[in-house]
């Protein structure tokens, strides 16, 4: 047969296409297996129940011949006289049994058809979750978060109702393969008719299913559009209202929602025009095979009925197979999208170093760093600088000189682009990262709250921590008070983001939390910048505490706030242009000599 090596490449080329997906299915195997299994029993009592059917109606047309059903013992139970009940009742009660045996197999075959769709659904997700851990941060700026919810959500959404789809072909091809066998046991020359013309039919609509394929690009880009905007806005929506752009941020919603809906119009344009035809042409070969078996073959009555009454059933079959095919072709952006997530090639995975990182013995060395987020634009210039263990280490500049850059790359968040870190003479990309941030704290001046209660927020990252132990960080931090005043205390729950606190209340939260860790290293990135001049105060104190016998390295907006820091470094378009003590710095009346004049000069009424 001359179309079966195709056939095969197809597959092959539909496994490569989907080996991505479709690799998650041996992890619950079995339950595919079991799947497989009961509707292929379902398919075959269907063809058991039609042979049935041909042994009642030729008992019905010929009650004197002995019936025949091809099957010996129950050829023996029809005709034997072992139970007194006429033939015609007993093939009837075998036709229920087979049809019952039938609903029942399709039964437990959807079971676990929606039970291996759940199971794919859930290795996904945690898949996806996986790679996305394992990307540096530079993949997430880089990316809109609303693409990636959209593909964690709506696109392995469809991802279930192309399994769905792809199981109910499965089951109904088994269906018709059956329902051909019969046909050909009855009738070898119509059922070879009828093969050639439905082959020239699923030839014709796969030219429709391709054209529907390239549509399905469309709406999986036009809906990760469309997420991104929804997720902007909502997160957006105290600057929209501040700003009073809300005019601006309907047109623009409106526009991604027109696109969805202009995108998902051409994609039902596609896909509904398959049914159709396939309808049309179907019932075109069922009344031609009528013609033709009355014009020039002479069969039995009772096997030209069972013919038609297995061709009429054929041919649904064949439209919802075509229809679903054309369905799943409208889910392969979906797929892709997936894919693209779910594939290893060229993606920013973060390359972890073996030495474990028991503690900072000596010192951080950035040797002649280079760091740019592109390739073409350095943010920091040939820095170097030593970050002595059990000091406090600042870092000031104006907004814009790499600070926040410089202190990001201690933590391993981005690696230089050129030069070394060293910890302790030992390459920084050569630590297990994760030993290493375990003895590290951040508080950063974009505070994230997560949306749990108080305790679980001040208690993150630290497992064990006792009521006592959060309930000291939070009096450390300043925050003991306003939380106590919250309707449920610490068992608050704070909203996405911590929307039900002020900014100050957030900073603290986060300082609190740092102060649980009890981090050998703590990188505080403005971490007072939230803060009344009266909470400040006091949030120093304790920071001051804090960094007793630790490493800190402190970016600091207000000069007063690093005044005692063991070593000042000042930036200046990415570059250090001074560094040493912060009376020494300010005796040379440089750069920082200005920025304390500044300062002085803003803070005098």
């Amino acid at each position: 047969m001359p179309k079966q090596p195709i056939n095969l490449l197809l597959a092959n080329k539909f496994w490569q296409n989907n080996y991505l997906i479709l690799r998650e299915l041996k992890h619950f195997r079995k339950i595919a297996i079991l799947a497989v299994i009961f509707s292929f029993l379902a398919a075959s009592f269907e063809g058991v129940s039609i042979g049935f059917l041909l042994s009642f109606l030729q008992n019905l047309t010929n009650p004197n011949q002995l019936m025949h059903t091809g099957i010996a013992w129950v050829d023996v139970v029809l005709v034997s006289d072992i139970v007194p009940i006429s033939p015609i009742y007993r093939i009837s009660i075998l036709i229920l049994l087979s049809t019952w045996m039938r609903a029942a197999f399709n039964y437990f075959a959807g079971i676990y058809t929606e039970s291996a769709q759940l199971n794919l659904a859930d290795r996904l997700h945690k898949q996806i979750f996986e790679q996305l851990q394992a990307m540096r941060l530079s993949y997430f700026t880089q990316t809109r978060s609303g693409e990636l919810i959209n593909t964690i959500t709506t696109e392995i959404e469809r991802i279930k109702q192309a399994f769905s789809g792809a199981a109910f072909v499965f089951t109904r091809f088994l269906t018709v393969c059956v329902y051909f066998i019969v046909m050909f046991l009855i009738s070898w020359q119509l059922s070879l008719i009828s093969v050639l013309i439905f082959a020239l039919l699923a030839v014709g609509l796969s030219t429709l299913n391709k054209r529907v394929r390239e549509t399905s690009f469309g709406i999986s880009q036009a809906n990760s559009q469309f997420t991104a905007t929804a997720v902007e806005f909502i997160n957006g929506i105290r600057t929209i209202h501040a700003f009073g752009t809300q005019e601006f941020e309907r047109q623009r919603f409106y526009r991604a929602s027109n696109n969805q809906l202009n995108a998902a119009i051409k994609v039902v344009l596609a896909w509904t025009m398959v049914k159709p035809i396939a309808e049309g042409i179907a019932t075109t070969v069922l009344i031609s095979l009528i013609v033709i078996s009355f014009t020039t073959f002479t069969l039995p009555v009772a096997s030209l009925l069972t013919f038609f009454f297995v061709l009429v059933r054929v041919i649904p079959n064949i439209q919802d197979v075509n229809g679903t095919m054309a369905f799943l072709s409208t889910l392969q952006g979906s797929a892709d999208k997936i894919k693209e997530i779910l594939q290893t090639q060229n993606k920013p995975y973060l390359q972890n170093g073996k030495i474990k990182f028991s503690g900072l013995k000596r010192s951080i060395d950035l040797v002649s760093v280079d760091f740019g987020y592109t390739a073409d634009n350095l943010v920091l210039n040939n820095i170097t600088l030593t970050v002595e263990r059990g000091r406090t280490t600042a870092l000031v500049g104006a907004s814009g000189a790499g600070k926040t850059t410089l202190a990001d790359l201690i933590p391993r968040f981005y690696d230089p682009t050129e030069g070394h870190i060293l910890v302790d003479g030992i390459d920084l990309q050569k630590l297990d990262i994760y030993s290493f941030r375990q003895k590290m704290a951040v508080v950063s001046q974009d505070t994230f709250i997560f949306n749990n209660s108080v305790r679980e927020n001040i208690a993150y990252g630290t497992s064990g921590a006792s009521e006592a132990q959060i309930r000291e960080a939070a009096r450390l931090a300043n925050a003991l008070e306003f939380i106590e005043e919250m309707p449920e205390g610490f068992n608050t729950k704070l909203g996405d983001r911590g929307v039900r606190l002020s900014g100050g209340q957030r900073q603290r939260l986060a300082i609190a939390r740092a102060l649980l860790r009890d981090p050998e290293i703590l990188i505080l990135d403005e971490a007072t910048s939230a803060l009344d001049s009266v909470s400040e105060r006091l949030i120093q104190e304790s920071l001051e505490k804090l960094a007793v016998g630790r490493t800190v390295i402190a970016i600091a907006h207000r000069l007063s706030t690093i005044a005692k820091a063991d070593k000042v470094v000042v930036l200046e378009q990415g570059k250090i242009i001074e560094q040493g003590g912060y009376q020494e710095l300010l005796e040379l009346k440089g750069k920082l000599w200005k920025y304390h004049q500044m300062q002085n000069q803003t803070s005098q009424p």
